[in-house]
């Protein structure tokens, strides 16, 4: 079939044979997990069945079976296939391609995944999948779309929230979606419908619940954000982060750099290097941002730092191995 706008989920909309609910964002995948489980409720599907192939002894056989059989009262049925890590492994690949090509008459099926790699995206199985169903990833919540998301849901919630409120609350949540929809569902039980959220109200009600990673400090130094980069610097400081791996991401997106300006100057074009220089996703378009903002010399040495602090980690030099990370990355967003 195609693929959907996971936010556009409707209990009201008819519910279709097959559905792939995957993605990074565990809030909304769940969100739409229960929109359909409510969808399911309100059409008839009074039948629920869940199998969870969480080990490599499970049963496709028997869920092929399950699949395929009809109730005493042939009940429409709602039948739900979890697999936590994403490879069904050769038999689930094989079984999941076979149910494909014979969907159960009066039975809605939901295969729920994690986030998936480019390769399991590209695996028979998925492909069979998603060629008969409505497939609904749930993409992350980026930082730079995080206020309106809140902004949304505060909405839903019959609330509106002041800019600075609105920043401030976006600060306090970014990367825990969950705990941005527990601070909003809080909001909601501390103020009536109608109620205009103060900068008061946000640093009274908005716990501090932020949760930084290494790809979000990608975006903040290579799209020249200062404030951003050294934030999330502190956080993942904060948060017992160990430089080893923050280090080994940032060299890697600094050589990626290196070796675009050369590209460009040979005439190159982005999209010729995007997939040998693995440009995917947002770096397609932060890449070359942070090019034309950093010379080659700048970054080379950025690069002689990250040998330097490499050795402070091992041992092998004296230093603050996290100071020294910290100077170097936020003089990377300037």
């Amino acid at each position: 079939m195609a693929a959907m706008d996971i936010g556009q989920l409707s209990p009201e909309l008819p519910l279709q044979p097959l559905y792939v609910i995957h993605g990074e964002e565990d809030l909304l995948r769940l969100e739409a997990l229960d929109t359909l489980r409510a969808a399911a409720r309100r059409q008839g599907y009074l039948n629920r069945e869940v199998y969870t192939a969480d080990a490599a002894s499970f049963d496709w056989n028997e869920l092929l079976q399950a699949a395929g059989s009809i109730g005493l009262f042939a009940d429409l049925k709602l039948l739900e296939i979890h697999i936590p890590n994403g490879k069904p492994g050769k038999n689930g690949g094989d079984a999941l391609q076979t149910l494909a090509g014979r969907l159960p008459e009066d039975t809605a099926v939901i295969v729920m995944l994690p986030k998936l790699e480019r390769a399991q995206m590209q695996a028979k199985w998925f492909t069979a999948l998603a060629q008969r169903a409505v497939v609904l990833e749930a993409k992350a919540v980026s930082g730079a779309a995080l206020p309106q998301w809140i902004q949304g849901r505060l909405q839903q919630a019959g609330l509106a929230i002041e800019a600075d409120a609105l920043a401030l609350f976006a600060e306090r949540v970014e990367g825990n979606l969950l705990a941005a929809k527990q601070e909003i569902d809080k909001l909601a039980l501390l103020h009536p419908p109608g109620h205009l959220v103060g900068m008061d109200d946000a640093e009274a009600a908005v716990a501090n619940v932020a949760r930084f990673d290494v790809f979000q400090l990608a975006g903040a130094w290579m799209s020249g954000d200062a404030a951003r980069t050294s934030r999330l610097l502190e956080g993942l400081e904060a948060d017992g982060e160990e430089p080893v791996l923050l280090l080994w991401a940032v060299a890697e997106d600094i050589r990626t750099l290196i070796r675009l300006t050369a590209a460009l100057k040979q005439g190159q074009s982005i999209q010729a290097v995007r997939n040998s220089l693995r440009l995917w996703g947002d770096k397609q378009t932060l890449a070359p941002m942070a090019v034309k903002r950093i010379s080659i010399s700048r970054l080379l040495a950025a690069l002689q730092d990250c040998a330097k602090i490499d050795r402070m980690i091992k041992g092998a030099q004296t230093g603050n191995a996290w100071a020294e990370f910290k100077h170097m990355v936020s003089g990377l967003a300037v």
